[in-house]
């Protein structure tokens, strides 16, 4: 957070009176491609006032920066408000969509289409645009979090990250109110598949997922939870209420069961076998909170289907 430089460094001059420099370098890493954004990182953030510091580090990212130099560098304390900074406003970004999404829900107007449109100002830019469940994992919460605590205490009102921060509590919810509105608030006798349970795919990671919320408020109502996910299943176990039945393929949650929510856009949801889904459904009726099909596709095939920022199609 930011302000650590000051905190460390004075530590260290109570404990010794040798010279020492503080450097800030935060990562960048995401989740599904650390490895990729290590070997090939878009920015390389450096936080030192030390000019013989600056060079131990353009040697040190030397080996990554083949292509070009894309080291910045900075004060510690700015290096450490940037990291917030980045996050804070991938975050405001996610929870804008969504609230025009909910706003394209009320006109009329379709998400995907709006995306699109605004995304091709190069001043904007598509990125994080994608109406969905809302954020999660383990930067982007703490991160917004922490941002609006270090405002109150520089009593600054961080009203926008604050408002990006409370938008995304009400859309991890979305999904569920959806298939509430049309199966009612007593799922007693009703079994739901679930898709996915990760916050986002190609991790295992499910901190801050919207899974965690969703499904015990599906349990707490009645309903059997029959899910799935690639690689989150285990963790999942851990986190999740006992009564959640885990199935080892996506077409066995979908056997039998009232409705499928989609949560997370792994790979393999996306190109599924709709006429087995629909054989094995006992009614066709899909809450896609990631938007995986198009509204047109899934009327033709006879599917009630429910997603995020478009309207839905019965």
């Amino acid at each position: 957070p930011v302000g650590t430089h000051k905190m460390v460094s004075d530590i260290i001059k109570s404990k010794t009176q040798i010279p020492f420099d503080y450097v800030s370098n935060p990562e960048f890493l995401k989740e599904g491609s650390a490895v990729e954004d290590f070997a090939s990182p878009d920015r390389i953030i450096i936080g030192t006032t030390n000019p013989a510091v600056r060079e131990i580090f353009k040697q040190l990212y030397s080996p990554f920066m083949r292509r070009s130099n894309r080291i910045v560098f900075m004060d510690p304390a700015s290096a450490e408000m940037t990291k917030y900074a980045a996050n804070t406003m991938l975050a405001v970004r996610i929870s804008f969509i969504n609230q025009i999404a909910a706003l394209c829900e009320a006109t009329g107007a379709n998400v995907d289409l709006v995306r699109r449109g605004i995304g091709s100002d190069p001043r904007i830019g598509p990125s994080f645009l994608y109406a969905g469940g809302g954020y999660g994992g383990s930067c982007l919460p703490k991160d917004v979090r922490a941002l609006v605590s270090t405002g109150a205490e520089n009593n600054i009102d961080m009203s926008i990250p604050r408002s990006a921060q409370e938008w995304n509590d009400y859309q991890k919810e979305v999904v569920f109110n959806k298939l509430t509105g049309e199966l009612g608030d007593d799922l007693s006798g009703y079994r739901v598949a679930v898709w996915g349970l990760s916050f986002k795919a190609e991790t295992d990671d499910i901190r801050e997922a919207s899974s965690l919320l969703i499904i015990p408020k599906l349990i707490d109502c009645g309903a059997t939870v029959i899910a799935h996910d690639p690689k989150a299943m285990e963790s999942a176990r851990n986190e999740l209420p006992s009564e959640v039945e885990y199935v080892p393929d996506e077409y066995s949650a979908c056997e039998g069961a009232d409705a499928l929510l989609i949560l997370t856009e792994w790979l393999q949801y996306r190109r599924p076998d709709f006429g087995r889904i629909k054989n094995i459904l006992k009614r066709p009726l899909v809450v896609d909170g990631r938007n995986l099909f198009t509204p047109k596709k899934m009327k033709e095939l006879g599917f009630t289907y429910l997603s995020i920022g478009r309207q839905d199609v019965r």
